[in-house]
């Protein structure tokens, strides 16, 4: 670097990460739980009760993934989801 460069700003850019759907990240957890054989309702229960990664498999990044959600909005994706459900449901005879 020479001196003509050091009276110059430097730019500094972290890119910003991507915001995870609480959707996708649930559908690609029970997918990771179920191919490593666990019972993935139950797995993912017991996380979302606890908080503890340890209900979640490593494999396919299933743990890294769910940690970058928050349980709440987990929680909510869940609720809403099955009350649409729910609601679909009593229209049909």
């Amino acid at each position: 670097m020479d001196a003509n460069n050091m009276d110059n700003t430097m730019y500094f850019k972290i890119e910003k990460e991507e915001e995870l759907n609480a959707h996708d990240v649930l559908l690609a957890v029970y997918h990771a739980l179920q191919e490593r054989g666990y019972n993935p309702i139950n797995q993912l229960v017991g996380y979302l009760i606890s908080g503890d990664p340890a209900y979640i498999t490593s494999h396919k990044q299933a743990r890294s993934l769910i940690r970058r959600v928050e349980r709440d909005d987990l929680v909510e994706e869940l609720v809403v989801n099955y009350l649409r459900m729910q609601d679909n449901n009593t229209g049909k005879e």
